[in-house]
């Protein structure tokens, strides 16, 4: 690896030239690793969504904080470090980077820890799964996730299956638009409700195609004092579930996660294990596919930016 310009920062060398020459690179998360998917699925998931911005054209960049550094472009050994329950990662939220850096401490990269490695690394665009929001309850318990911030701040591209169901999406929705977040759907009209491609909530701006995306994220970072923009995918048709019956499996697991007094940032994932047990697997199978998918498209998104990037102020809208 080599240093970056921001002080800790580790760029790999792969993504490093990527970005010097102007090749597409596209980030991505690392708490899906330590604390997302149980294992094996964790590491192989990690691998695929690789493998699918790879497949797109793209350089993927993995971001994890270890040794008092951010990585951009993990390898495959810290990786595996990262999956070993006996590493005990912590999970980093961008409030966690500096003192998770002063610490020495190995951990993984939630979305807002994420958008702002990447941003520091040069890297415009990032894949997800789903981002956090606005919790249930918000309004007595304030337990909003900082991704909400991170967005409207900074100017990074998030290819999501919007945000993950267990939260308040109406209040999520909401939220982002007052932060100034614009939310684009990616082939359809709503936002996606993570594991279910709809949630009844209209979205104002739609695109249908990775040129299309493409233009409206540059036209949308170009613009002085931008923040960063969700592109919201549904989840793939052939895993996707609907809307009312992940709605009773999250209900039983926040009374369950009520019951035994898990708080702030534990909820997510044991809400989403619940759910995964409650599901048969289908829910953990969603959950994968709408990953992968996301890196997939963000990757074709990425190869189309750099395009645009190359062919300057003068290159043709795409149709």
């Amino acid at each position: 690896m080599i240093a970056g310009r921001a002080g800790p920062l580790r760029v790999a060398d792969e993504v490093a030239e990527a970005l010097a020459a102007g090749r597409p690179v596209v980030a991505l998360e690392s708490s899906l690793v330590a604390q997302g998917l149980p294992a094996p699925h964790n590491l192989a998931t990690a691998r695929a969504a690789e493998e699918a911005v790879r497949a797109a054209g793209a350089v993927p960049a993995t971001t994890v904080v270890d040794a008092g550094r951010l990585v951009v472009g993990a390898d495959a050994a810290l990786l595996e470090r990262l999956a070993d329950p006996a590493a005990a990662a912590a999970k980093a939220a961008s409030r966690d980077l500096g003192p998770l850096l002063a610490d020495g401490r190995l951990a993984s990269t939630t979305v807002s820890a994420t958008m702002r490695i990447a941003h520091l690394a040069g890297v415009r665009l990032f894949a997800t799964g789903g981002i956090g929001g606005v919790h249930r309850g918000a309004a007595t318990t304030f337990d909003v996730s900082s991704d909400i911030d991170e967005l409207a701040a900074t100017p990074v591209a998030v290819v999501c299956s919007g945000a993950k169901s267990i939260l308040d999406l109406p209040a999520t929705l909401e939220l982002l638009e007052t932060r100034r977040v614009p939310v684009v759907g990616f082939a359809t009209d709503e936002l996606p409700a993570f594991y279910a491609a709809s949630s009844g909530l209209r979205l104002a701006h739609r695109v249908d195609d990775t040129a299309a995306a493409a233009h409206t994220i540059a036209a949308h970072l170009a613009l002085p004092g931008a923040g960063g923009i969700l592109i919201a995918q549904p989840p793939p048709a052939g895993v996707a579930l609907s809307a009312e019956e992940v709605q009773a499996w999250i209900d039983g697991a926040l009374a369950a996660a009520l019951a035994a007094g898990v708080r702030g940032g534990e909820v997510t994932p044991f809400v989403l294990a619940r759910v995964a047990e409650a599901s048969g697997g289908r829910a953990l199978r969603a959950n994968i596919g709408l990953i992968v998918g996301n890196a997939r498209t963000a990757g074709e998104i990425a190869v189309r930016l750099a395009a645009e990037a190359e062919s300057g102020p003068e290159g043709r809208r795409p149709r």
